[in-house]
């Protein structure tokens, strides 16, 4: 019995761990220690739980982890990095116009022009980020 908890320990560790990794290894790992806590409370025989974690691991890693990994991090409709700015809205700080300004975006300030060439945009307008142009959100009035 003292080699289910110990497995279960380590289950239940590496299944944590995976928070600070992201990477859908250490719960595959967690996974099939869980099983090998299973096997050891039913078997008790040490060889048995070692080939019941192997199994479980490796075929979880081969399996599991590549549709996890496609459904999670890079499924259809996933925006990432400047896309995900793309339509969202923003507060000018500053006046904007083609030339430059300043716009609260994401919480953080960012350098900002307008889409139009003549169109100049107040302090404190709502704005919507049309597109991002290096390190300078471009930006329309909000409707």
């Amino acid at each position: 019995m003292t080699a289910a908890i110990i497995w279960l320990i380590v289950g239940v560790a590496l299944v944590a761990a995976e928070v600070l990794s992201g990477d859908f290894v250490l719960v595959m790992l967690g996974i099939g220690a869980l099983a090998a806590a299973g096997s050891a409370a039913i078997s008790g025989n040490p060889i048995i739980d070692v080939l019941v974690f192997g199994v479980a691991s490796v075929g979880l890693i081969v399996l599991a982890r590549p549709v996890l990994k496609r459904r999670f991090l890079s499924g259809a409709g996933v925006r990432t990095n400047t896309d995900a700015l793309l339509g969202t809205r923003a507060v000018t700080l500053s006046t904007v116009d083609s030339a430059g300004g300043q716009v609260k975006l994401g919480g953080e300030v960012w350098s900002a022009r307008t889409l139009d060439e003549g169109e100049v945009i107040d302090a404190d307008t709502p704005v919507t980020v049309v597109e991002i142009a290096g390190a300078t959100a471009v930006v329309s009035a909000a409707p």
